[in-house]
């Protein structure tokens, strides 16, 4: 039996949240379609779970209490995987340590691969934290998988995994489908309805590069900037008050899903400057609506985008996104990297992997 770890939905769906979310969602349905019973799914469901899934195929066990984090990944998730007599599947960056790792994620490894990143006391000890699970998960876990080539290529250069022990399980962007715009967002600012303006979205960290935004905006005063995000932890960037003081640019704070369809619809361009991706969602999900997209040359993100985006140096803002933004990719293009990254393809993937560690 696999029992999936369900520490994802205590959090909010975004970034590796929606990615657990929507994998498990479609995985269900593939179980439920082709009805083999050899391959038995469940999933441990926290008691402070924000969000609950609907499943039909994927068997929910309710944990009998809350407990916090760590505390769930060692000691409260390995104790149900022994008692149920299963394999975990952990999708969040984390897993059981030595012997009940499990099946195991790894999006990226950021923390050790940016080290300088991780400046105060409590950024060191997130890093601490981070890299103790890279390397478990990397030493013990029965399969490691990460969402693109670029990542399984720093795991294996950082951890040396042989090839068959990591394989590749990308990103999707076929949520959207499912989310209706909220003009709204447009009541709040009026002021993006009166000039065009570049929308960037992302999770406030360091390496979302919003100083690069902060500087090109500085040196462009006539173009105009939208940038919505929530700071996470401790690892919010030092420029967010300058950002906020920026009179071309409009900091909107979080924004719900809805709006940011309505935000990417309407843009200039999605602006995507992060140095550092293990796949990249947002520019995905502008793509999929008909947003033009530019993104930093860095990373996972060529790999992932190829000749459907501009591209801009994340270390330089000696160009012109106005230019970039007339740049119009074929639509064959488009369609193919919105064809090849969806969850739907995921989750066949992760299914066949599962099926065949099991048999």
């Amino acid at each position: 039996m696999i029992l999936i770890n369900g520490n994802f939905l205590c959090r909010n769906l975004t970034g590796i949240e929606r990615f657990a979310y929507e994998i498990c969602g479609r995985l269900d349905e593939l179980l439920v379609s082709n009805k083999e019973e050899f391959l038995k799914v469940s999933i441990l469901l926290p008691a402070n779970a924000k969000t609950f899934p609907d499943y039909k195929k994927i068997e929910i066990i309710p944990a009998k209490y809350l407990t916090s984090f760590p505390k769930w990944d060692l000691f409260y998730f390995p104790k149900m995987c022994r008692s149920h007599k299963a394999i975990g599947l952990n999708f969040s960056n984390t897993a059981p340590i030595i012997f009940n790792t499990g099946y195991a994620f790894l999006h990226d490894i950021y923390a050790h691969d940016f080290p300088g990143d991780f400046s105060s006391k409590k950024d060191k000890l997130i890093r601490l934290y981070s890299q103790i699970h890279y390397k478990n998960i990397a030493r013990h876990a029965k399969k490691v998988f990460t969402v693109s080539e670029f990542s399984k290529n720093q795991i294996q250069k950082a951890y040396g995994l042989k090839d068959e022990r990591i394989s590749v399980i990308p990103n999707g962007w076929d949520h959207f489908k499912k989310i209706e715009e909220d003009d709204s967002i447009f009541e709040s600012f009026p002021l993006l309805l009166e000039k065009p303006f570049f929308f960037t979205l992302g999770s406030l960290q360091k390496r979302k590069n919003l100083k690069w935004i902060l500087q090109y905006a500085k040196n462009h005063p006539d173009q105009n900037f939208a940038i919505s995000g929530k700071a996470i932890g401790g690892m919010h960037t030092d420029e967010l008050g300058e950002l906020s003081e920026q009179k071309n640019i409009i900091f909107l704070g979080y924004v719900n899903d809805g709006q940011v369809k309505s935000l990417m619809k309407k843009c200039r361009a999605f602006v995507f400057p992060s140095y550092y991706e293990g796949f990249g969602i947002p520019p995905l999900e502008a793509l999929s609506v008909g947003a033009k997209i530019i993104v930093a040359k860095s990373a996972s993100l060529p790999e992932i985008y190829g000749e459907a985006a501009s591209y801009i140096n994340a270390e330089s803002t000696d160009c012109n996104l106005e230019e970039l933004a007339s740049f119009t990719p074929k639509s064959e293009e488009i369609e193919r990297v919105l064809n090849k990254f969806t969850y739907q393809n995921s989750a066949k993937l992760l299914y066949n992997e599962l099926k065949e560690e099991m048999l």
